[in-house]
């Protein structure tokens, strides 16, 4: 069912002496690209590309154009200010960008000519800043985080107050309080502008709404949309006026008017990511069916604008749909679709037909595709992190456009992965990517380190991670194995929503069984084993602390331990759609790690950040407790300044560092 990627000598390898291994310091000597934007004509790609100093771990984001006709890649926007948000003009002839540059408070849009020399012209200056470009005519669409009922001189006082007071209460009388990382402003609400490129005039468009766009937000433009002619925008807002969940619906809006219609009424889960056609006569949108399940299959709606009649394309396909560009002739789709444990490329036609699949092996994301139907993409593997690519929609052909990281990776040697399957809970097929380390001999045994993935309705894909990346783990000495155990998406709605309320049987089960394939394995030493995973990845890690499991040693980071305390965070686990703790106390007790801490005896490595918001701190330390006061060997691994994920150099390099020395006591690593 499954190709092997990379071919795995099972006999005794032995290559070339390669100058080092891929450690945590060269994965931040890596540059990190953005998803690729290609302008109208195609013939210019444009891509955010992040750097770290050497000296601070700084990061630096700047615009790269990748040189056409074998001229080199070059910057577009000046160092020493981050810029983000890369949108090219209906004529290609200018790009705009959100950049932080001299006296800007705040992020601002930027324009820069495309054609000739020029410099980066501003065009907004706004207190709030702006983020999630679009642009549509002779205007640029962003969105800004404002005080609804002030203009932008008294929000710009405001600020300023704000920075002078020396009070640091927060204060909320109603939900959402945070998202993730940060505190919300219960009095500020996202909404959509738009700027006059030429006069530098704003107008507010969702305003006067009485609507807002999703408060919990990443900040992208996947939450609105403009009609090509700019005569409409789709948005989403949440359209329930009681209860703490929302109800996000799809709502249309002709700029200058107050009177959003709602057009997903009927539909109480998430409808979300407008897309107008590019003849402006549909809008596509997804939608979900199951409230209080961000797992649950995305559906893919296509509204005629001109009748109002709404249909749902390709409901029997048993995959989400993601990350859609719609074709220039309007007749369908080129999506990056979660795929059984790889994210491929496939058109998807307006018509009857099926999907296609355009794209096999390694993952490819970040679609942007122009006039002339030139597709590009962001690709990458477990073996090289992301790149750009065009992908022959015809041919199929993918043709690699930049040579980011070529010269870090050059002498860097890599090992070799492949996709396997085992039975698992149930007897079911379970995926699983296995990463061997270089130099790797099936003669020798080796140990194994297991990775659970978080989510849990998610899925470990043919990707390059910076912060948990498998062929770092193995370079030490590893074998290392993500299953996509129940639970996983990409598989299926059934199997995506086979675990719940039930959170830990069935995966437990698969990674018992993931185990236990390896120790059938002669090159495995089933003496030396440790696993771990972050967030739900810590929480069945936690599971497996009161379970019988054969590992040595767990690495928990940022673990979901104490349902009820989990209720502190943004997220808390079955609430909305099974209902508070105390109407299921049954099932709480059967699913939360803390209830079995009596039967904890493994050592254990718990790492956490306190600004993490989505699995509060607290859980960290109630599992610390519970350990040390049964006298388990375990450390606390403490980041005050990390939230969720550790992301700056010095502590992911910290991080690395503490898992590598903390799981080589307990499985000791290398071949032998």
């Amino acid at each position: 069912m499954y190709r092997t990627l990379l071919l795995l000598l099972i006999v005794a390898w032995s290559g070339p002496a390669a100058a080092e291994r891929l450690s945590a310091e060269v994965l931040w000597k890596l540059d990190r690209l953005g998803a690729p934007v290609i302008s109208p004509d195609g013939e210019q790609v444009v891509v955010a590309v992040t750097r770290h100093a050497d000296d601070t771990g700084e990061a630096e984001t700047r615009l790269w154009l990748l040189g056409g006709d074998e001229q080199p890649a070059r910057p577009l926007t000046m160092a020493g200010a981050s810029a983000s948000s890369p949108v090219f003009s209906p004529d290609g002839t200018s790009l705009a960008f959100v950049s932080k540059r001299g006296d800007d408070e705040a992020g601002q849009v930027y324009v820069l000519p495309m054609v000739g020399p020029g410099e980066a012209r501003q065009v907004t200056e706004i207190p709030t800043g702006a983020s999630g470009l679009r642009w549509a005519g002779e205007h640029v669409y962003f969105v800004s985080n404002v005080w609804p009922d002030q203009t932008f001189e008294e929000m710009a006082t405001t600020i300023e107050e704000q920075k002078e007071d020396k009070v640091s209460a927060h204060v909320w009388n109603r939900m959402p309080y945070s998202f993730w990382d940060h505190w919300l402003d219960e009095e500020r609400e996202r909404h959509v502008y738009r700027v006059d490129v030429d006069t530098g005039e704003v107008e507010a468009l969702t305003l006067g709404t009485g609507l807002e766009l999703p408060r919990g937000s990443w900040g992208g433009n996947g939450e609105y949309d403009v009609a090509p002619n700019g005569e409409m925008i789709a948005f989403m807002a949440n359209s329930r006026t009681e209860g703490i969940y929302p109800d996000d619906d799809i709502f249309l809006l002709e700029p200058g008017s107050d009177d959003a219609r709602n057009i997903t009424a009927d539909n109480t889960a998430t409808d979300g990511l407008p897309m107008f056609s590019p003849d402006g006569k549909s809008l596509a949108f997804l939608s979900q069916r199951i409230e209080g399940f961000y797992g649950d299959t995305a559906r893919l709606q296509v509204r005629d604008l001109d009748a109002g009649r709404t249909r749902e394309l390709h409901a029997d396909w048993d995959r989400s749909m993601s990350g859609l560009v719609w074709t220039p002739e309007s007749d369908g789709f080129f999506g990056a679709i979660d795929d059984a444990g790889t994210r491929r490329v496939y058109f998807i036609p307006l018509r009857d037909a099926a999907p296609e699949r355009i794209t096999g092996e390694t993952n490819f994301d970040g679609l942007s595709i122009s006039d002339n139907g030139r597709l590009v993409a962001r690709n990458q593997s477990f073996v090289y992190p992301p790149r750009v690519v065009s992908i022959g929609t015809d041919s199929r052909a993918v043709q690699r456009l930049d040579d980011f990281n070529d010269a870090i990776l050059e002498d860097v040697d890599m090992g070799t992965y492949e996709s396997v399957t085992y039975k698992g809970a149930d007897g079911a097929e379970i995926q699983m990517w296995v990463n061997y380390p270089p130099g790797f001999d099936s003669r020798k045994e080796y140990p194994l380190f297991l990775l659970i993935h978080g989510g849990p309705h998610g899925a470990i894909t043919d990707s390059f991670h910076f912060r948990w990346n498998a062929q770092a783990f193995s370079s030490w000495g590893y074998v290392t194995a993500w299953p996509n155990f129940h639970g996983s998406s990409g598989f299926g709605q059934a199997f995506t929503d086979s675990i719940n309320p039930d959170w830990a049987t069935k995966p437990y089960a698969d990674v018992i069984a993931a185990a236990e394939w390896f120790n059938d394995k002669p090159w495995i030493d089933a003496e030396r084993t440790a696993a771990g995973g972050g967030s739900y990845g810590g929480y069945l890690s936690s599971i497996l602390l009161g379970r019988e499991h054969p590992f040595n040693t767990l690495v928990i980071h940022a673990a979901v331990y104490n349902f009820y305390s989990q209720n502190s965070a943004d997220f808390a686990v079955h609430e909305e759609r099974f209902g508070p703790y105390w109407e299921n106390e049954e099932m709480v007790r059967a699913v939360s790690p803390h209830f079995a801490a009596d039967k904890f005896r493994t050592p254990s490595l718990i790492l956490h950040g306190q600004n993490d918001l989505r699995v509060p701190v607290g859980q960290a330390f109630e599992l610390f407790r519970a350990l040390q006061l049964q006298g388990v060997e375990s450390q606390l691994v403490y980041y005050p300044d990390e939230n969720h994920w550790i992301l700056t150099r010095d502590n992911s390099l910290h991080w690395y560092d503490t898992v590598r020395e903390w799981i080589g006591k307990f499985a000791e690593p290398g071949a032998q």
